[in-house]
Parts: structure tokens; C-alpha cells; sequence
């Protein structure tokens, strides 16, 4: 999967005991489907969904709603051989310039022009194709996650590197992502909506949350991946050719004032029997703040881990020029796992001596 500012990679393993565990106390049949609000990458909800539980998906942005209907809904004995066969089809395309490359290889230089022109190649004929939307969704995500590989950044789109990175040189390559069959509980599904109407939306035996933490917003730094998805083509602006939209497509989650209302309302919101938080040292809430949120929903047990913060935070912070402009602050984060709901301190204190704390090894949570 891409490179991901707050991924859960290195958390999986324990939200898959939470989660799990909430079945095992709730009794025979309590557990079968999740709720995955802020879904992001959809690494949380893949890993659910091998797990056996009827996932859904959701997140607000394109790219990550793509990401969400390639891994969460669509099952490979629907649509991996088509992927397979269309894989091998664009990888045989010859590049042809466009947008892309003028945009982020000309303008910019966030990849070297021979993978700008072939993105550009593939993406017309992924649009072309007229694809049902799991199975474009599949091919979308094979391009981005190419195109990731093949980047010269630190995993953020707000800049490009100075010098290139070394990956950037390499030939763009797609592969098929890691399709899962199809569930024991049922079929997985993905959706791109607030959060506030999704949670309304979807009932589900668990509620997973894990909005942003802070003011850093997930659209500014990924913003070509919401370009490639969308392929509108829209003005952009700053030498990291963001799209226009970054300046008013808003989130209260990502402002001090709004956020706790937003996430109370999500909290209250919710038609779930539990729920499981993520939920970051440096956002918005201390713990005893998101607590007293939660408590109004049950029991509230919580696991802490320690993580390293991703690569940019380790070294320094730098304008779009490239200029250092501020020093390397704290290195390492504490990741909060708020289990509410019946059962709550019994699954946490089952997870005693079975799960040790997770480091990052690379720093990007992603």
C-alpha cells in the first residue's frame, strides 16, 4: 500500500486482538460487521476483512475511497482475473505526456518525466475503459500505488526532494493489489462521506475511528493522489502544484474548535455496540479530554503504544524551496486504542502479555 502519514501498518496486529476480542465477550454471533469511518489507506479494514468480518469503508477524499472500494469491496473471484489481464495490458503502454507530467514532473518534480507520461498513458486508458467501479477502483489503486513507488518524497506531497531519490529513477510498474475472497460475513462495501453522515448511515456491530489528529490535512498531503483519481485536471497553485481545492475543501476534525464537536457528534452518532479509537499524544485531546467523550458510550478501557513519527518529523522542517526553517522537535508519538462498549476492560486486560509494543521501523506509519 502507499506510503501513509498515520497509517495503522504497525498497529494492525493489535486492533485485529481488539476487535476480535470484543466477539469473544460479546458471545456466539455478536460480531460480524465494522464500520471503518475514516478509512484511509483501508489497511485497518483489508486486515479486517481477512479476519472474516463484513467491512465498510469510508473516507472523504477520492483517493482514499478508491482505495476503500479496491480493498474492502471488491473480492478477487470477482474481479482478479480482469485485473490481472488489464494489469499486463497498460503495463505494455508507451508513455504519452499530458497533465501529469506537466504538472508534477515540468512544474514540479515530484517524478522523473519517462513515469509522468506513462501515468498519463495509463490513467486515459483506465477512464477510457468505462470500467465497473470496484474493478476501476482496483486499477486506480495498482497506478497510485506504482506511481508511489517511483516518488522523490519523504511520503508527503507537500514537497519533493531536493536531490532525487533514488527509486524515482526506476521504470513504473503496476502490479495487482492484494485482493482478498470475499468475506465469511458477508461482502464488504466503501463509501466517500462526512463522517458524521456515514456513521448515520451504516450500522455495524463496531465502529472503528481514527480521525485526524491535528490541523495537517490528509487532502494537502496527498493531493496528487487525489488529482490522479478525480483526473479533473484542476488549477493548482504553489511550487508543490496543489489543487485549488485544498484551500476550501475544510474539516472541523482539523480545526481546534471544531473538532471536539465533530468528534462527539461521530461518538454519539454511532449505531454500534462498540467502538475502538485510535487516537494520537499529539492531537487535538488528551487522554482524559477523549475519555469522558467516550465514557458516554460505555465502558472505556484504553492500550498505549510508542511509535516513532514519520520521516519528515525526523528531519526537520523545511519550506517548499527546500529551506530549513525549523528544528527536529519530538521523534516519537504514543498511539492511544480506546475500547468501549460491554467487555471493554475484560478485552484489554486479555491482551496482557500477548502484545508488545510496536516500533516503526521506518518512521512513516504507512
Amino acid at each position: 500500500m502507499i506510503k501513509y502519514l498515520g497509517s495503522k501498518r504497525t498497529l494492525v496486529p493489535l486492533l485485529e486482538r481488539v476487535v476480535t476480542g470484543l466477539g469473544c465477550v460479546g458471545g456466539p454471533g455478536s460480531l460480524r460487521s465494522v464500520l471503518d469511518l475514516f478509512a484511509g489507506t483501508s489497511r485497518v479494514g483489508h486486515a479486517l476483512k481477512r479476519s472474516g468480518l463484513r467491512v465498510h469503508a469510508n473516507d472523504h477524499n477520492a483517493y482514499a475511497a478508491a482505495l476503500g472500494r479496491c480493498y474492502v469491496a471488491a473480492d478477487r473471484d470477482d474481479v482478479g482475473a480482469d485485473a490481472e489481464r488489464l494489469v499486463a495490458e497498460f503495463n505494455r503502454l508507451a508513455g504519452a505526456p499530458g497533465w501529469f507530467t506537466h504538472t508534477f514532473c515540468e512544474r514540479s518534480r515530484f517524478f522523473q518525466p519517462h513515469n509522468g507520461a506513462r501515468v498519463d498513458a495509463i490513467r486515459d486508458a483506465i477512464a477510457a475503459k468505462g470500467l465497473p467501479p470496484e474493478l476501476e477502483a482496483v486499477l486506480l489503486v495498482a497506478l497510485m500505488e506504482a506511481a508511489d513507488r517511483v516518488d522523490s518524497t519523504t511520503g508527503v506531497q507537500m514537497a519533493y526532494l531536493k536531490q532525487w531519490a533514488a527509486r524515482a529513477s526506476r521504470d513504473l510498474e503496476l502490479r495487482v493489489p492484494d485482493l482478498l475472497p470475499r468475506a465469511a460475513a458477508g461482502k464488504g462495501s466503501a463509501s466517500q462521506l462526512d463522517a458524521v453522515a456515514a456513521v448515520a448511515r451504516f450500522p455495524a456491530d463496531v465502529v472503528y475511528l481514527d480521525p485526524p489528529y491535528n490541523q495537517h490535512k490528509y487532502l494537502g498531503n496527498y493531493h496528487i493522489w487525489e488529482s490522479l483519481v478525480l483526473w479533473d485536471r484542476p488549477e493548482v497553485y504553489g511550487i508543490a502544484c496543489k489543487r485549488v481545492d485544498c484551500r476550501s475543501r475544510q474539516s472541523a476534525f482539523n480545526q481546534r474548535r471544531g473538532a471536539a464537536a465533530a468528534l462527539a457528534a461521530v461518538i454519539e452518532g454511532a449505531r454500534a455496540r462498540w467502538l475502538v479509537v485510535s487516537f494520537s499524544d499529539e492531537g487535538y485531546f488528551s487522554r482524559t479530554e477523549l475519555e469522558a467523550m467516550l465514557a458516554h458510550r460505555g465502558e472505556v478501557a484504553v492500550v498505549a503504544r510508542d511509535f516513532k513519527r514519520y520521516v519528515g518529523a525526523q528531519i526537520g522542517i523545511y519550506n517548499p524551496r527546500g529551506v530549513k526553517v525549523g528544528t527536529v522537535g519530538r521523534v516519537r508519538n504514543i498511539e492511544h486504542v480506546y475500547v468501549v462498549g460491554d467487555g471493554a476492560a475484560q478485552v484489554v486486560a486479555n491482551l496482557a502479555g500477548g502484545e508488545r509494543p510496536v516500533a516503526d521501523p521506518d518512521g512513516l506509519r504507512g
